[in-house]
């Protein structure tokens, strides 16, 4: 099956979601490499016992994939809704 190529509707929000991904990851406690913070999934795999490596992983259940992303994802979905009631919170004070 083909790597899926995922695209964000608004140009060029592809950078700004890989650094808040890696900061969200930062504050969760995961050591993240700014260069290349898609590679925290190898380390939340790890945590989870999940055997991810880079590559081809054809072996792992579609459950343990959906772990590891949702650990991330959650986080993420998290934080933006933290941010966005902070913001909220913030215009009612004007």
């Amino acid at each position: 099956m083909a790597r899926r190529s995922r695209k964000y509707a608004v140009p060029g929000a592809a950078r700004g979601m890989q650094t808040f991904k890696a900061e969200v990851m930062r504050q969760e406690g995961y050591h993240v490499d700014p260069s290349h913070p898609d590679d925290v999934k190898y380390e939340v795999a790890k945590e989870m016992g999940i055997p991810l490596e880079a590559g081809n992983n054809g072996n792992l259940t579609t459950e343990a994939a959906g772990q590891i992303g949702g650990r991330i994802g959650g986080s993420m979905v998290r934080e933006m809704v933290r941010l966005a009631q902070e913001q909220l919170a913030n215009k009612g004070e004007l």
